[in-house]
């Protein structure tokens, strides 16, 4: 995957490239900054850094790693936050993609950085990933790179700050809801009982029949239960099926379906269902959303080559990466919903990871990078494992 969040120690870091957040001065600074020096040797390092010279806000240099399983360190000058007024967020910002530039320039494959700027420097965690999740966006767009993020600390550490906590608020009302919602359903055993046919209950409102057996008034009680339509016994309707007429009562009885607008029988209605492959409905939604597909597959957090086999019917996308795929077409909640079903997959109201997913498309966040830094801080997998 081209984007992954990790928790370690930078300084162990297996990348081309690590990102340290350097004092601007030609001096070691403290924290992170310390440890990348020991770890790669104070006095060679040190003196690759003297070579650069200062460096002001915003700016970045390049060194070798030395003793470190990196083969660069890349030296950004993060700004400190004094209340957003000053320019703060773009020089972080140029931080990301001045970072990125030079890495690519030098053949990196991979890079590595800390969440920049947010601890010492002050900056308000939320606005810190999203800048970095921007920069890391629209440089997988144009280019091919492993991309880690690396959080270091104790598991109870958490990067996400604010959105991590309004997701939170989101999960516990919808874990809520659908508690509330089995506890009313196991309530009613006749729900197992019953068969919900797909046919608008509007079209019997005002229509009687002298089978009572067939329709359960009180069914009808409950709307909120169940989906438009009428509740069929289930031995009721096999026997009128075999009763002698039944094919020309039933088809003049017959309810009709509505698609696109029109009534329709049972036969026409499953003629009519959706036959295109998962691949063709992929690149059908991609260009009715006016997306290229660079755009999709970054958003997404896909690479370029599994994307490809997607688009070739090549492979059967698991269930998070048709979730990933949602979120990189930027679907609202009903057509993600229908794009899982075509695929063969459904949200649960009990799936912390749904409900996150979920969060996110409702609120119009069309980034698995942002998705998978929240799941990470709530110890669930990525999307982008999946």
């Amino acid at each position: 995957m081209p984007f992954q969040i990790i928790r370690n120690d930078i300084t162990k870091v297996k990348a081309d490239a690590i990102v340290n957040t350097a004092n601007p001065n030609v001096a070691i600074g403290a924290g992170v900054d310390t440890a990348i020096y020991k770890a790669a040797g104070e006095e060679k390092l040190l003196a690759e850094r003297a070579k650069i010279g200062q460096l002001e806000p915003g700016k970045v240099g390049i060194t070798p790693a030395f003793n470190l399983k990196a083969k660069y360190i890349i030296h950004a000058s993060g700004p400190w936050w004094e209340g957003g007024d000053y320019g703060e967020a773009d020089l972080l910002r140029a931080c990301y993609d001045k970072s990125l530039a030079l890495a690519y320039e030098h053949g990196c494959k991979s890079i590595a950085f800390p969440l920049l700027a947010t601890g010492t420097y002050g900056f308000p965690k939320r606005l810190g990933i999203e800048i970095a999740v921007n920069s890391f966006t629209e440089f997988l767009t144009e280019h091919e790179m492993e991309i880690f993020l690396v959080v270091f600390g104790q598991k109870s550490v958490r990067i996400s700050g604010e959105l991590g906590e309004e997701v939170r608020s989101f999960i516990d009302d919808e874990y809520v809801a659908a508690t509330l919602d089995e506890e009313y359903r196991a309530e009613r055993p006749w729900n197992r009982e019953y068969v919900e046919a797909s046919i608008d209950a509007a079209e019997f409102e005002d229509e009687e029949t002298e089978d009572e057996e067939i329709y359960d008034e009180e069914a009808y009680d409950e709307p909120d239960n169940r989906p438009k339509g009428s509740i069929i016994h289930g031995s009721n309707m096999l026997a009128s099926l075999c009763s002698p007429g039944a094919k020309e009562a039933n088809e003049a009885k017959e309810p009709k379906l509505f698609a696109a607008g029109k009534a329709m029988s049972l036969d026409d209605a499953l003629k009519s269902m959706y036959t295109d492959s998962f691949e063709k409905h992929l690149q059908q939604l991609i260009n009715k959303k006016g997306l290229k597909n660079s755009e999709v597959y970054a958003a997404a957090n896909i690479s370029k080559q599994y994307f490809s086999k997607l688009l070739k019917g090549q492979v059967k996308p698991s269930k998070e990466k048709v979730l990933a795929l949602a979120v990189g077409l930027q679907l609202n909640m009903d057509e993600a919903v229908d794009f899982l079903r075509l695929a063969g997959y459904a949200l649960s109201p009990v799936s912390q990871t749904d409900v996150i997913v979920e969060y996110f498309i409702r609120h119009r966040e069309y980034s698995v990078m942002k998705i998978d830094i929240v799941l990470f801080d709530y110890g669930l997998s990525p999307l982008s494992n999946g």
